[in-house]
């Protein structure tokens, strides 16, 4: 049994120590850089910064919002598949996971901005390139961006709790009265209702921490605060404890609200095993 800790503990010595000198370590240096020159109680009385973070939530649930709003139909039909067309657009969904935030906003540049291949389409027939290039470089072209590589995230993780669902729930429902729509809401929705809410705060704590597509369509245009830490850290900042003590709150938020979708996500697996 000693022998046996001790292969265990000399196994995941290299796991610690990465956790220690990547993790533990840099966040201890921005948790003392942020108790300097009372820089979280300065956080928390800049109602720029607040705004800021509030911005950022909101951002991030309403792309979590709309990426379940995409995903859902989308999965329920892909759970009705073959094994083998299921497959292919698995493989072919996930392909937006494989680029950076960076090249996505850079492709709906080329797509959707002012001299983008569908804006001089859309040109033709008469809309305004100016306008369709506005949506883009702004708050809505940002959830579009988002929900692009935020949907496939939601789709993976709806599709094996809807693979394993037993259709026969439903057309009992059918068979004695429910419409499609009641069946669906009453048998259906409790079952992965759990999973929705992990797949929901996974993808807005996504949304919510992410620049580097922010930074690309709207530059520092919309006061979020992964743009202003952004923009605290790069060459033209200087107050490092104020930018210390935004990255500690947007960890915090980003924790808590991962948090949330561990809890949904344990509840899951203990319905899996009750049954």
């Amino acid at each position: 049994m000693e022998q046996a800790r001790l292969r265990n503990f000399a196994l995941a010595t290299p796991v610690l120590l990465v956790l220690g000198c990547f993790f533990l370590l840099p966040l201890g240096a921005v948790l003392i850089e942020a108790l300097q020159e009372n820089a979280l109680p300065r956080f928390f009385h800049s109602a720029d910064l607040i705004e800021a973070l509030g911005r950022s939530l909101l951002l991030g649930f309403t792309a979590a919002t709309v990426a379940l709003a995409v995903s859902i139909p989308v999965t329920l039909q892909m759970s009705r598949m073959s094994p083998r067309k299921r497959a292919t657009l698995q493989v072919i969904i996930a392909l937006p996971l494989t680029f950076s935030g960076l090249i996505i906003a850079y492709g709906f540049i080329l797509v959707l901005g002012r001299a983008g291949f569908v804006t001089l389409l859309l040109a033709h027939l008469g809309a305004d390139p100016a306008y369709i290039a506005s949506l883009l470089y702004g708050p809505a072209g940002l959830v579009v961006a988002y929900v692009y590589y935020l949907a496939p995230r939601v789709i993976l993780l709806l599709l094996p709790v809807l693979l394993n669902f037993d259709e026969r729930q439903l057309q009992a429902a059918e068979s004695l009265g429910a419409s499609r729509a009641r069946a669906l809401l009453d048998v259906l929705a409790p079952q992965i209702a759990p999973t929705v809410m992990s797949a929901f705060c996974m993808v807005a704590a996504v949304a919510v921490g992410t620049y580097g597509t922010a930074l690309a369509l709207v530059g520092t245009q919309i006061n979020i605060l992964p743009l202003r830490l952004y923009g605290m850290v790069s060459d033209t900042g200087s107050d490092f404890p104020l930018a210390a003590a935004c990255s500690l709150v947007l960890l915090v938020v980003c924790s808590l609200i991962m948090t949330v979708a561990e809890v949904a996500a344990a509840r899951t697996e203990g319905g899996h095993v009750r049954h």
